[in-house]
């Protein structure tokens, strides 16, 4: 009963004007990687989804976007609660999915299984949207690339293992290959495919 309870509480308290900040945010973000910004309105979303993640799921996610969910999201109560407030169909196959969701400190699925997308339609690929301890410590990387004017600086703390060489290879299937989102807690940052992750010298 609690977890059928949590999948209706929350959600934005003014759906229009807070789904389309968040998509102001998603927008800036993508053309600006690795810039750090913070959702300023609580969505209530049930652990352990976070609040930008959950709010990511509620502005972009609708009754035509396939949402993957982690084996730990599929049991709480995300599943109910990302239905009831975006309309979206949750799929266990993750090459179905637009939208993935990772929670902090889990072991990061293959890129690869998601949809990257075709030559002709580089866009009918997945967003996976990785949880991490923090934005502001922790592992240092140097971002390069599109919306960059020549190297940009970040740091992540419990970036998922393997995660800068799933990158890499990721990156090679340009214009192809999956974006991705970190949040924690109320921040994220944004790193479309095109972005040169390296790690930080020193």
């Amino acid at each position: 009963m609690a977890v059928a309870a949590d999948s209706l509480t929350g959600g934005f308290a003014q759906p229009v004007y807070d789904s389309q900040a968040v998509f102001r945010l998603m927008m800036d973000g993508m053309a600006r990687p690795g810039t750090v910004k913070t959702v300023a309105t609580d969505v209530g979303a049930p652990a352990p989804l976070g609040l930008a993640a959950g709010a990511i799921a509620l502005a972009l996610c609708d009754h035509d976007t396939p949402v993957w969910l982690t084996a730990a999201l599929q049991k709480s109560a995300v599943p109910g609660w990302v239905s009831f407030h975006s309309g979206a169909t949750i799929t266990r196959e993750k090459a179905e999915a637009r939208f993935a969701f990772i929670e902090a400190g889990t072991a990061l699925p293959s890129f690869g299984l998601f949809a990257s997308g075709t030559q002709e339609y580089p866009d009918r690929s997945a967003t996976l949207v990785i949880e991490v301890a923090a934005l502001d410590d922790g592992k240092a990387l140097t971002l390069s690339g599109p919306g960059i004017a020549a190297t940009r600086g970040m740091r992540v703390k419990g970036l998922p293992d393997g995660f800068t060489g799933q990158w890499t290879m990721n990156r090679a299937l340009f214009p192809r290959g999956v974006d991705v989102v970190l949040t924690a807690g109320d921040r994220f940052l944004c790193l479309p495919r095109t972005v040169l992750i390296t790690l930080a010298e020193g």
